[in-house]
């Protein structure tokens, strides 16, 4: 697979570093971001094919209270850096994010601008046809982001324009390497290549993560009808959007936040947010995503929908210690054993869910990236794949049961998604 680097490349290396550690255990996390091995051989491989020309540049896009020096404190950086050094290749370490900020019991209670991508930012807007939002319904709240600013994210989302700012620096490489940590996922079932996009995002509250409301207002923010629904959701929607963005009023509401997980539940047992196998908006998200790496120019325009100019593109997923249940920040660790590794992300995704004992047709990320119409990002069918595995191939279907982990899912996904 590497041999497509050439020995001038652009190489970017996409971990998953979505947060410095288990959000419940501050002394775990090799189980939640990928391992530090996994990192260190890829990187050996790529050096080995730049032969002393090129770049390299480890990047993400963490949550927004990720402490990144504490999130690189479990890396080799100094071992990283010379090797790259014994090379002659230039090597970068960029936290990508335009913004971090500090949470009490939930609440946000300090905001900081950060540096971001020393390279800049470039705004990609899929306009109709071109995004997987093309005609989907949202509720009369419309979407919610990853912050409290939904008019923002619905901005962005207008049923017209769909727009996405992401790393210049990773639209102008010419290789994209990605090395996601095998995971559930409380919103799309898991996460693996697909799902590892949205670190590509600098401005994540461009990105819908639900449509607020219950199934019955055309929203997949709740499952059903219920307390949650009628009152909660309009409840905090108005908050959000109307004191809790200013950090000093935000302060004020910490001991109500206890109160609320009282009346309403706790968000680990309760099902909320999107948090379930109904939720039909983050795919789109994820899918788009793909499509804005695959496709697009760091001028914003978008390169011909025929898959043969789509950016170059290796995937490796760190299996080997997985995260299942409460997933993708509080999971609980699952020896998988496996590195899964390929040249597209829906055919390695799809082999994943498999390994984890899901069905991949039942996971919408990966099930509606076969029917994508503008902007493919894979060229072939489900039965097309082949798994090499000890000297033999293997379609999905007769995958070795021995290879089968059976990971626990999601609260919100257990009983839909198992194989």
């Amino acid at each position: 697979m590497f041999s497509i680097i050439n020995p001038a490349d652009k190489v970017i290396i996409k971990p998953n570093w979505v947060n410095h550690s288990h959000l419940d255990k501050p002394n775990d996390w090799d189980y939640v971001i990928t391992h530090p091995d996994v990192i260190t051989a890829v990187l050996i491989k790529v050096l080995k094919f730049l032969n002393e020309k090129g770049e390299i540049m480890i990047c993400d896009s963490p949550e927004g209270e990720t402490d990144f020096a504490r999130l690189l404190s479990h890396y080799p950086v100094d071992i990283w850096k010379e090797k790259a050094r014994e090379k002659g290749v230039k090597l970068t370490i960029l936290d990508l994010r335009d913004f971090c900020w500090k949470k009490t019991d939930g609440i946000i209670v300090d905001r900081t601008q950060l540096p971001g991508d020393p390279a800049g930012n470039v705004d990609i807007n899929l306009q109709g046809e071109k995004s997987e939002f093309f005609n989907h319904l949202k509720s009369p709240r419309g979407y919610y982001g990853a912050d409290f600013n939904r008019n923002e994210t619905n901005k962005a989302h207008d049923g017209l324009n769909n727009l996405y700012r992401v790393s210049r620096t990773v639209i102008d490489a010419d290789v994209f390497i990605n090395i996601p940590k095998m995971k559930t996922h409380k919103k799309g079932g898991i996460t693996c290549c697909l799902k590892n996009l949205v670190g590509i995002n600098t401005y994540k509250n461009y990105l819908p993560h639900h449509s607020e409301g219950s199934v019955k207002e055309n929203g997949d923010q709740f499952p059903g009808e219920n307390i949650n629904s009628r009152i909660e959701g309009p409840l905090m929607a108005f908050l959000k959007q109307n004191l809790l963005q200013n950090t000093a009023i935000a302060k004020l509401f910490k001991p109500f936040k206890k109160m609320g997980r009282l009346i309403f539940g706790d968000t680990n047992k309760v099902i909320r947010s999107g948090n379930w196998y109904g939720n039909d908006t983050v795919w789109r998200m994820i899918l788009d995503l793909n499509k804005v790496l695959f496709y697009a120019e760091t001028d914003g325009a978008v390169r011909p929908s025929d898959f043969i100019h789509a950016k170059k593109y290796i995937g490796i997923v760190d299996g080997i210690l997985g995260g299942q249940g409460n997933g993708p920040l509080y999971p609980d660790p699952v020896q998988a054993g496996c590195i899964i590794a390929g040249s597209n992300p829906v055919s390695i995704d799809a082999v994943c869910a498999r390994v984890m004992g899901f069905d991949p047709g039942k996971i919408p990320a990966i099930r509606n990236a076969f029917t994508i119409k503008e902007y493919p990002i894979c060229n072939f069918t489900a039965e097309d794949i082949v798994i090499h595995f000890q000297s033999k191939k293997y379609s999905l279907k007769d995958i070795p049961t021995e290879t089968i982990v059976n990971f626990e899912p999601h609260y919100g996904w257990k009983g839909h998604i198992e194989y």
